[in-house]
C-alpha cells in the first residue's frame, strides 16, 4: 500500500490478479438478493412521493436519468470488487491509486456519512405501520426504534445467516412492488402528467438528487466481496441482474406515482398506501404496510454487514482505533464494529426525532456524502483497473457523471467537507508521532 497520503506509483495501474476462488457463503441468488435490497430498498417507500413533489411529472425524467447512471457506476463497482476483494470497499481501492489520506476520507463518509440514512430507514417504515394501526404519530419514534433492531441480531451471527434472511426479505420487497404497480394502473389519469415541468428543470435536479438515494448501494457489495464464492463470476452477474430488477421497479412506481396521485404524492407520508387506496382500501394497505416493515428489516440487514466490515477495515489500517479491527478477515464477524456502528445508528435516531422526523434534510446529507464516495471511488478505478478494459471504459464515464453529482450536492457538501477535514486531522497528528524528537 501507498504511504500515508502520497499517491500510488506504480501499483496504481496493473492489470488485476486472478481472484483466486474462496468458499464464501455467497452465491449468485444471495448475492443479487443483497445488491437489489441495498439499492431498491426503502426508496421505494417514500421516494416517488418526494420526487413528485419536487418535480412534479418531470420525476420520471430524473428516475431515468438516475438509473442509467448507475449502469456504468454499478459497473465500475462490479469490476472493483471481483477483482481486489477487501472490506475496505470503496477506501481500499482509493487508498490504492491517491493515498492514505484519500481513503481515510473516503472510509469516513461511508461510515459515519452514510450512516446518517439510517434512522430515515426505521422511520419510513414505522409510518407505514403507524398509519394502518391508526394509533398516535408519536409512535413513529418507537415502532421505528423496534424495526431497526431484529438485523442487528441476524448479523451477530455472521453473513451466512443474514444472507439467507435477505433471500426471504428481497422476495417480500419485489412482491411489494409488483402489488402496487397492478393495483394502481387501473386509477392511472392522464390529465396527471399535465403540466410536466411544474418546478422547472431545477427541481428536476433536485429530484436528481433525491433518487441518488434510490439508487446508491453498488458499493455495499465492496465491503463484503470477501463472502462471496467465486467473486469475478459471482458479483458481475449479480449487480447485471439487480440494475435490470432496480431500474424497472423505480421506473414503474414513479409512473404509478405521477398517473395516480398526481398533486396529491406531494402531500402523503405513506404514498404506497395511497396508490393501492381506491382498488384495495383495505387489505391492500395491511399488506403494503406489513411488507414495508420486512422491507426495512432487509436494507438495514444488507448495509451493516457493508458498515461492520468497514469499521473493521478502518480499524485495521488505523483509522479507527486497533481495537476495532476484529473480525476483518474474511469469514469473521466484526463484532466490535458493529456495536459502534450500533451507537452511530443510536445517535443519528435521536438527531431524527429531534428534527421532528425531517427525512428530506437527512436524505440529502446521506446523498452527499454518496456523491463524494462515487467522485473519489470512480476517480481510483480509472487508475487501478486495466487501461481499456470495460471496467475502466464505464469508470471514466461514471467520473464525469460523478462531477455532476457533486454539483447538484451543492451546500448539503459541507458535511462531507468536515468529515474529510477529520481525516485530515488524523493524518497530521499521525505524521506528528511519527516525527522524530529533537
Amino acid at each position: 500500500m501507498p504511504a500515508v497520503g502520497l499517491p500510488a506509483s506504480a501499483e496504481s495501474t496493473p492489470a488485476a490478479p486472478p481472484a483466486p476462488l474462496r468458499s464464501g457463503s455467497l452465491g449468485l441468488a444471495r448475492g443479487t438478493a443483497l445488491y437489489i435490497a441495498a439499492v431498491l430498498g426503502t426508496g421505494i417507500l417514500v421516494l416517488p412521493g418526494l420526487a413528485a413533489s419536487v418535480a412534479g411529472p418531470a420525476s420520471i425524467i430524473a428516475v431515468g436519468a438516475v438509473f442509467l447512471l448507475s449502469i456504468p457506476l454499478a459497473g465500475t463497482f462490479a469490476a472493483l470488487a471481483s477483482r481486489y476483494p477487501d472490506p475496505g470497499g470503496v477506501a481500499s481501492y482509493v487508498r490504492k491509486a491517491l493515498g492514505g489520506t484519500a481513503a481515510r476520507m473516503t472510509g469516513y463518509w461511508f461510515y459515519f456519512g452514510v450512516c446518517v440514512g439510517a434512522p430515515v430507514v426505521g422511520v419510513l417504515g414505522a409510518e407505514y405501520v403507524v398509519a394502518v394501526l391508526g394509533v398516535d404519530h408519536a409512535a413513529v419514534a418507537w415502532v421505528g426504534l423496534a424495526i431497526l433492531i431484529p438485523p442487528f441480531i441476524t448479523n451477530m451471527f455472521g453473513v451466512r445467516i443474514s444472507g439467507a434472511a435477505q433471500l426471504v426479505l428481497t422476495g417480500l420487497l419485489l412482491v411489494v412492488v409488483v402489488i402496487v404497480v397492478a393495483l394502481s394502473v387501473p386509477q392511472a389519469q392522464s390529465s396527471n402528467f399535465q403540466p410536466f415541468l411544474p418546478h422547472g428543470w431545477a427541481g428536476v435536479g433536485t429530484a436528481i438528487s433525491l433518487f441518488l438515494w434510490a439508487f446508491a448501494g453498488w458499493e455495499v457489495g465492496t465491503h463484503i466481496a470477501g463472502e462471496f464464492r467465486n467473486p469475478r463470476r459471482v458479483i458481475p452477474l449479480a449487480t447485471a441482474i439487480a440494475v435490470v430488477v432496480v431500474g424497472a421497479a423505480y421506473l414503474a412506481l414513479q409512473l404509478v406515482t405521477v398517473a395516480v396521485l398526481g398533486d396529491r404524492a406531494s402531500s402523503s407520508a405513506v404514498p404506497l398506501l395511497d396508490l393501492v387506496a381506491g382498488t384495495a382500501p383495505v387489505y391492500g394497505r395491511i399488506i403494503i404496510a406489513v411488507i414495508a416493515a420486512i422491507v426495512v428489516l432487509g436494507v438495514v440487514n444488507a448495509y451493516l454487514g457493508a458498515f461492520a466490515k468497514l469499521g473493521a477495515s478502518l480499524g485495521r489500517d488505523g483509522d479507527l482505533p486497533h481495537w476495532f479491527a476484529r473480525g476483518v478477515e474474511d469469514g469473521a464477524i466484526a463484532r466490535r464494529s458493529l456495536a459502534l456502528t450500533a451507537a452511530l445508528f443510536a445517535v443519528y435516531y435521536a438527531l431524527m426525532v429531534a428534527a421532528r422526523f425531517d427525512l428530506e434534510a437527512f436524505i440529502l446529507v446521506h446523498t452527499s456524502c454518496m456523491a463524494a464516495i462515487y467522485a473519489f471511488g470512480m476517480f481510483a478505478a480509472v487508475r487501478i483497473l486495466r487501461t481499456f478494459s470495460p471496467g475502466w471504459w464505464m469508470a471514466v464515464v461514471s467520473s464525469v457523471l460523478t462531477v455532476g453529482l457533486l454539483v447538484l450536492a451543492g451546500w448539503h457538501l459541507v458535511i462531507p467537507a468536515g468529515l474529510a477535514l477529520a481525516a485530515l486531522v488524523v493524518t497530521l497528528v499521525k505524521r506528528l508521532r511519527k516525527a522524530p524528537t529533537p
